[in-house]
């Protein structure tokens, strides 16, 4: 009983992580991120794949990401609330 149980959790954490990460997509698009960044190529930014890899097994990558995103120096400022600006790291991260 409890595999079965599992495996539905499972099933369903797999449908629901195509669309939260359509959703995420969508908010980097509504922030203007896209405008200068794509997921796997570089524009004028990097591609959000390379800022991964780069920050990848940081503990303060996060961190690091959201001042840079939210203060303006190194960055230009975004549009997006400190909540969402978390929420978009997060994603970028995961990649």
């Amino acid at each position: 009983m409890k595999a079965i149980l599992s495996a539905g959790i499972v099933s369903i954490g797999l449908i629901a992580a195509p669309g939260a990460a359509l959703a995420q997509e969508d908010l980097a698009k509504s922030s203007g991120c896209l405008n200068c960044h794509a997921v796997d190529t570089k524009k004028a930014g990097p591609a959000f794949k390379d800022v991964a890899a780069k920050y990848k097994g940081k503990a303060d990558a996060a961190a690091t990401l959201e001042t840079a995103l939210t203060s303006g120096k190194g960055h230009p400022p975004v549009k997006a609330s400190p909540e969402n600006v978390k929420s978009l790291v997060k994603w970028i991260l995961s990649m």
